[in-house]
């Protein structure tokens, strides 16, 4: 299982629901709540001035309705993920994260 995989099912448990969805095209009919992530970079990690380190840098957006939910608690709380920003648009709270995994 790649490293990606893992993240998707570890979302998916967060979650709750199968509402996550990886890179999803523009037509699709997304459920909400849900998670959509997407890969956003490689982070690196140097010791010695060499690179000893790096994996996948994605972002995860969390959206709900709500504007105070348990999951963003949940998804903050994972290894090496810092929440980037917030906003609201279409009445749908949208929480930004980046992880290294």
């Amino acid at each position: 299982m790649t490293s990606r995989e893992t993240l998707h099912l570890l979302l998916c448990n967060i979650l709750g629901s199968k509402n996550v969805y990886f890179q999803p095209p523009e037509n699709l009919k997304i459920n909400y709540p849900c998670i959509i992530y997407s890969r956003s970079g490689i982070g690196h990690r140097f010791a010695g001035d060499n690179d000893y380190l790096t994996s996948n840098e994605y972002t995860i957006t969390f959206i709900c309705k709500e504007p105070d939910n348990i999951i963003v608690d949940q998804i903050a709380k994972l290894k090496y993920c810092r929440f980037s920003r917030f906003f609201a648009s279409e009445r749908l709270n949208h929480y930004i994260f980046t992880i290294n995994f």
